[in-house]
């Protein structure tokens, strides 16, 4: 048997290249938000074909997220991560490019295809690291997704004005290429894989009811929610997903195991990432506009784009600094517990949101317990998923988990864009009520995560046999 300790000993170099890797990717998802309506007076754009730009990027993630995880778990991790990080390059390279509306959303649908860099590196770091260390390292990078995108809306303003645009995707795309170089040059590949096919009509219809589902919920706020499109892509949807399960049921070979997806340990993490996911987004969505709003309106700073992105500065450190110690918890006395003190913290930094923000100092407090809240649950989450599967089902297991947090994440801030579009005051603006019953939603809904925290087990450890490498090609195994 060929010792696998001078491939581990790179894990560091493994971690350094997962961690940029992960930044960048959530760094396109969220620097385009306070650069929208640049972006669309720049192009010459209606405000519905600018939302697309968000909207084109989240359908592609949703779509492309579990089928890679489930590819990396059959054909090689660090294989897939490669091709998802040249496909992210070359859409992000569109998006630097494109002198039209039209050409900018082929780019960021081709950008979405880097939400596998999560369940990706997920998987390398259960297959390559030290025991001790892989639990602070799933927390860290699980962190990741959270602390880019606050830290994309901090670098969007400054960028945006005093360049254009187009360095939104110029930055990232340096970044991009040289952590593929790195990825080829310095992560070995893992022979920890699950032999077998694709599921392809289980992979149809996941695509089909997320794209359903998510493309309703993110025009639901323009179209109506009650309007035909919506209730029929709704319908659309229930109908896909109930399809799509009945297939895997019946697949030899399922692209996601619903007896894995049954696992306790599963199913109250993914509804732990469902309505936590929706508190974080809306937080990105409320947080700039209430502080950007004229203090005339009785609330507000009259902050400008870059000064409302320094507000939530103090989250994006909170989750650097607190994730860590959600993968030491992890190792102590389970990841169950930071999960639950993580909604908890969550929940807490919307009631003083909800209740306490005429002062600039309360925001900032309120975001210091957002970041730690949402630093130490979604380094959980990750931890809890891969300790309740066999190593071979990590990729498409944490790509769903990453799944439910968007889904959660696009619930959240359209339901938070449609209260506030219900309470506007006569100079257009949303009133303070607004934002009162906005805030209170999330604290609805974080209660929520709690319960649905304490729902899991309280140790979540796989009872799997020892997995056999598949042999690779070449192998003298």
């Amino acid at each position: 048997m060929t010792s696998r300790a001078p491939e581990r000993s790179h894990y560091t170099s493994t971690f350094a290249i997962l961690a940029v890797a992960g930044i960048a990717y959530a760094l396109l998802q969220s620097l385009v938000l306070p650069a929208l309506p640049t972006i669309q007076r720049d192009l010459g754009a209606s405000a519905t074909a600018a939302a697309w730009i968000l909207t084109a990027y989240l359908l592609s993630a949703s779509v492309v997220t579990p089928i890679a995880g489930r590819l990396g778990d059959t054909f090689g991790k660090k294989r897939t991560l490669v091709v998802v990080l040249v496909v992210l390059a070359l859409g992000t390279l569109v998006s630097a490019l494109a002198s039209s509306i039209g050409v900018l959303i082929v780019g960021r649908v081709i950008q979405g295809s880097g939400g596998a860099i999560f369940p990706l590196a997920f998987g390398i770091i259960r297959d390559e690291f030290p025991p001790e260390r892989r639990a602070g390292g799933i927390a860290l990078i699980s962190a990741l997704l959270g602390v880019g995108g606050g830290l994309g809306i901090v670098l969007a303003g400054p960028i945006a004005d005093r360049l254009s645009y187009h360095w939104l995707f110029w930055f990232p795309l340096f970044v991009i290429v040289g952590t593929t170089v790195a990825t080829v040059v310095v992560i070995p590949e893992s022979p920890i894989r699950k032999a077998g096919s694709i599921n392809w009509p289980g992979a149809l219809l996941l695509s089909g009811w997320l794209v359903a589902l998510l493309l309703g919920v993110s025009q639901g706020a323009s179209w109506g929610w009650t309007s035909r499109r919506v209730l029929a892509l709704f319908a659309v949807a229930a109908v896909l997903l109930v399809a799509w399960v009945l297939v895997e049921l019946r697949a030899r070979e399922p692209l996601v195991d619903m007896t894995m997806m049954r696992i306790r340990g599963v199913w109250t993490t993914n509804v732990a990432a469902l309505l936590i996911g929706f508190g974080m987004y809306s937080s990105f969505i409320l947080v700039p506009e209430f502080v950007e709003a004229p203090s005339s309106d009785g609330y507000g700073f009259g902050a400008s784009v870059t000064q409302g992105g320094i507000f939530l500065l103090p989250c994006t450190v909170a989750m650097l600094l607190v994730s860590p110690l959600a993968g030491r918890l992890g190792n102590s006395v389970g990841s169950r517990v930071p999960l639950l003190a993580g909604t908890l913290v969550t929940g807490a930094a919307f009631v003083v949101l909800a209740f306490a923000h005429d002062e600039r100092w309360e925001i900032y407090v309120a975001m210091l317990l957002l970041g730690s809240g949402i630093g130490l649950a979604f380094a959980a989450m990750a931890n809890l998923i891969v300790d309740a599967v066999p190593p071979e089902q990590t990729g498409v297991a944490t790509g769903m988990n990453t799944i439910m947090r968007t889904i959660g994440g696009a619930i959240g801030s359209e339901i938070a864009a449609s209260i506030l579009a219900s309470s506007l005051l006569a100079d257009g603006l949303p009133s303070a009520h607004g934002y009162t019953v906005a805030f209170t939603v999330s604290v609805v809904s974080l209660l929520g995560a709690a319960l649905a925290a304490l729902l899991v087990p309280r140790r979540t450890r796989a009872s799997v046999p020892p997995l056999v490498p598949v042999p690779q090609s070449g192998s003298n195994a």
